[in-house]
């Protein structure tokens, strides 16, 4: 069975994604294209200091995420047989 915890997780993630999605209305979705069309998109140049601070972010996260997951569990340690 699901645990209580479990099935509320699932029903708060689901209620975001419903709220979310309907919170969008369709005709802004249709506007959203242009009548005009390029083929061209405008080259915006970002200052070398940010990108080298969002990508080594970007690594930083990745690695504690790997970390967390990988390396923080404890070793498992065998019942002592001497005890009781």
């Amino acid at each position: 069975m699901f645990k209580k915890s479990q099935f509320l997780g699932h029903l708060i993630g689901l209620s975001l994604l419903i709220s979310i999605t309907s919170s969008i209305p369709i005709k802004a979705a249709t506007a959203a294209e242009a009548p005009r069309q390029t083929s061209q998109f405008r080259q915006i140049e970002q200052p070398w200091g940010l990108k080298l601070g969002v990508t080594l972010g970007g690594a930083a996260l990745i690695g504690l995420e790997l970390w967390w997951f990988l390396l923080s569990k404890a070793s498992p340690t065998r019942a002592n047989e001497d005890a009781d």
